[in-house]
């Protein structure tokens, strides 16, 4: 059974081997990579990892689809040999970690726990910054250990998801967060399962992007995302621009919405094999020069950034705002049911 793992990076070799290292352990038999436009060497990363075999690089520089880099990245997948050679498929995002937690906590466990599924939505858990202010060279799993209540109301960011999707041209167009484009004679017979285990109604099917609200959703697993890290990597990130919505700039406004600390879940951390994949990686001395010049670089880069007047003030901010509280059940109803009435 091939699991294939579909990610686009841009400016991110700091943290390539660690997340390479934990999907691998995880289940995930190919990785296909796309990179953009990158100055820290990912690329360079990359090219080395696809000579040792650890994964497919393509470059993907532009110029981008008006909806986006990934977009752009997704589309050009479509008709590569590891994609159509792919059983299951998944999009990925470098601060995203597949966490199961059943049998031996990799892909093929979930899939023996949900044997008729042509689709599993694996339901975001938010990972807040817990007042990290500067970037270290350490996995982020084992950094950000702080992350949202299991149960969330509000924002239904809170709630988003990532599609493992059964390859059998059910689908047939990747997409950031769901498969797209189904074949219709295909549909009634397709089955989506949540992570819970339940299974889920039509919807799901064809539009759905976020789990529903105020319910337990990481019975069998969940997808671990670290969307802020360190204060200094988010200043990083905003200037890096976002893959989807590269015009969209990064503020107060995305850091609030996912700045959740309530709980300690280490959960991610026990996944078996981990250490040694990366030891593995680590020995080589190409990628080891390269993973320590991508570590200096982002410290320099960070330097540069405090020079200029709207990244120095993004970063006070970020040391001004406190952590964000999860809504009560009064204030993120009234929230939804205006949000209903405005679809």
């Amino acid at each position: 059974m091939r699991c294939l793992a579909v990610l686009c990076v841009r400016n991110e070799a700091a943290f390539l081997l660690d997340w390479l290292a934990h999907h691998r352990a995880c289940g995930f038999t190919d990785v296909l990579v796309f990179s953009n436009d990158c100055e820290d060497g990912t690329d360079q990363m990359l090219d080395r990892l696809s000579e040792m075999g650890w994964l497919t690089h393509i470059r993907n520089d532009g110029p981008y689809d008006k909806r986006g880099i990934q977009f752009t990245a997704l589309k050009r997948a479509e008709t590569l040999d590891i994609v159509q050679a792919a059983d299951w498929i998944l999009a990925l995002d470098i601060d995203e970690f597949v966490n199961i937690h059943v049998g031996d906590r990799t892909v093929p466990a979930l899939l023996s726990a949900l044997p008729d599924a042509t689709a599993i939505t694996l339901t975001w858990r938010l990972f807040g910054n817990a007042g990290v202010e500067r970037y270290a060279d350490s996995p982020v799993p084992q950094v950000f250990t702080r992350a949202a209540p299991e149960i969330m109301m509000w924002p239904w960011r809170s709630a988003m998801f990532k599609t493992l999707y059964r390859n059998d041209g059910t689908y047939r167009k990747l997409g950031v967060h769901r498969p797209r484009n189904p074949d219709k004679s295909r549909l009634d017979a397709a089955r989506w399962f949540d992570s819970e285990g339940r299974e889920l109604d039509e919807q799901f099917k064809t539009r759905r992007l976020f789990s529903n609200y105020g319910q337990p959703l990481y019975r069998l697993a969940q997808l671990n995302h670290y969307p802020l890290g360190a204060m200094e990597s988010f200043v990083l990130k905003a200037d890096r621009g976002r893959a989807v919505h590269s015009d969209h700039t990064l503020g107060l406004d995305y850091w609030v919405e996912r700045n959740f600390n309530t709980d300690e879940d280490r959960s991610a951390l026990s996944l078996a094999g981990v250490d040694d994949i990366r030891a593995e990686l680590g020995a080589d001395p190409e990628l080891r020069a390269l993973h320590a010049g991508a570590v200096a670089w982002r410290k320099a880069r960070f330097e540069e950034l405090l020079a200029e007047e709207p990244f120095r003030a993004l970063y006070g901010r970020l040391l001004m705002t406190p952590p964000s509280t999860p809504l009560p059940r009064k204030a993120a109803q009234f929230l939804q049911d205006h949000a209903r009435a405005a679809q």
